[in-house]
């Protein structure tokens, strides 16, 4: 059956950025209608990525701090973990939001439709689902089609190789896993699972872990997976794998020569790829580049004039928070704003344990740019707060440009680090003078505090550490 339906503004996917997208939209006036080609609206995000990892995450991190009081004299029973529970829980926190998107879609008159879609015009997209056919004719679309993991080749179908979405239905919390990918989502797996009970083996093809983070960043996070993890292989290609009886047999390629070990099971995370192919862009005349993705302007506009693009499907970096501006920023263009998504800087957060945060210029870009700065680290050694929840290991590190003091960068690694994040993104987007975070008095004791402690060590007025004064030349 096929159905001819028309609209103002017709959004490709629901995440973060489409719902936004088709919302604003809305409440400016337009009609809309909203394509979502599974059958909750909320996309990777909501459904099978940021929330419920998060929500695992928190659970791993509530097993690990209690491990860890059993030697400051709090111990409890034996632990019970039961996979079951875990997932109602998980479920429940996905589908509260899911159904509150719902419910905001009603309430703004926000028409959504369940199926795939693609384009069959520069301004017709047919939408197949359920043996239905449909096709809407639109006045602007804005594509918010995200995207899907990589998939490696060389590995065989098997029901033990697992992708970040696979990993969140906790099929198999015991025995020994292989996670292929030493970036964010692979690194906040294995924390996961490590903390239910399995032994993680981890290759990574870089020289380290979240390549592109600054090495001192990485390396609490590295020292603490190193005592949780059974092995890290950096610098390592997984070049064949066998799927038998007995279990996985992995066989990796690396500085120490070539290798094999059986598993129980294997985590692929070794990136994204935009769901560009997936749309029959050229049917409407829009550009794709050779990694898939999509170029846009400022106001998110593809190379046809009424057609817009968000979200990762447009490019790195591919991350929630920016989907959901750029959705802004499309949906108020298309209404007649004269609006640009021109950010200073987008922060970055790893959920593992430690957290770790970083945003604006880091100090590796930084030397390899040429780029002159300042630098001050607060090591969390000298925290009161870090000490209270026996976390020393964490710093935060600020970035300061020489000449004109604005804050150009920061970093920071401990728990909850992503939360102390946004404080550096302000002060970079507002054009900061590192002596008003100084200056900007933070309760204490707190984690907080520490920002104002390393641009403190920026201007030389520190006291909680002792720095010695470089001699003049």
């Amino acid at each position: 059956m096929s159905l001819n339906k028309s609209t103002e503004v017709v959004v490709i996917g629901s995440g973060p950025g489409g719902y936004t997208a088709a919302f604003r939209a809305a409440d400016l006036g337009k009609k809309v209608t909203l394509i979502e080609r599974h059958a909750t609206l909320g996309g990777v995000c909501l459904n099978v990525g940021c929330i419920p990892s998060k929500a695992l995450l928190h659970a791993a991190r509530v097993l690990t701090e209690a491990e860890d009081m059993a030697n400051y004299g709090l111990e409890f029973t034996e632990r019970r973990i039961d996979s079951k529970k875990l997932l109602i829980w998980k479920n429940g926190i996905v589908q509260r939001l899911t159904a509150g998107l719902k419910m905001l879609a009603q309430q703004r008159g926000v028409e959504v439709v369940n199926g795939m879609a693609e384009f069959s015009s520069p301004q017709h997209i047919l939408v197949s689902g359920e043996g239905e056919q449909q096709q809407i004719a639109f006045e602007h679309a804005i594509i918010a089609a995200g995207s899907r993991p990589v998939e490696l080749a060389m590995l065989p179908q098997d029901p033990r190789i697992i992708n970040s979405t696979g990993a969140l239905q906790l099929a198999a919390t015991g025995g020994k896993m292989l996670v292929i990918g030493g970036g964010i989502i692979g690194l906040e797996m294995a924390t996961v699972y490590a903390a239910l009970g399995c032994e993680i083996t981890i290759v990574e093809l870089m020289p380290q872990i979240i390549p592109g983070c600054d090495l001192d960043v990485v390396q609490p996070l590295y020292k603490r997976l190193q005592k949780i993890c059974q092995a890290i292989h950096l610098e390592n290609k997984v070049t064949k794998v066998v799927a038998d009886a007995q279990g996985l047999q992995v066989t990796y390629d690396g500085p120490q020569g070539i290798r094999q070990e059986s598993f129980d099971q294997i985590l692929c995370a070794v990136g994204r790829r935009p769901n560009s192919d997936l749309l029959a862009l050229d049917k409407a005349g829009v550009t794709v580049n050779e990694h898939g993705f999509i170029p846009v302007d400022t106001q998110q506009r593809t190379n046809v004039a009424h057609i817009y693009a968000i979200g990762d499907i447009v490019g790195m970096p591919m991350l929630a928070h920016k989907a959901t501006p750029e959705g802004r920023v499309a949906a108020e263009v298309i209404a007649g704003y004269k609006h640009y998504f021109a950010p200073c800087c987008i922060p970055n957060v790893a959920y593992t344990d430690p957290e770790i945060a970083w945003v604006g210029l880091s100090e590796t870009a930084a030397k390899s740019q040429g780029i002159a700065y300042e630098k001050g680290v607060f090591p969390w050694a000298a925290s009161g707060r870090s000490l209270c929840i026996n976390r020393s290991e964490g710093l935060t590190k600020i970035l300061v440009d020489p000449t004109t003091h604005r804050v150009l960068g920061g970093a920071i690694v401990g728990p909850n680090a992503g939360e102390l994040i946004a404080e550096l993104a302000l002060a970079i987007e507002m054009g900061c003078d590192v002596a008003d975070l100084e200056l900007t008095v933070h309760p204490h004791p707190t984690l907080a505090e520490t920002i104002a402690l390393a641009a403190e060590v920026v201007t030389g007025t520190i006291t909680d550490l002792y720095i010695p004064k470089k001699a003049s030349s």
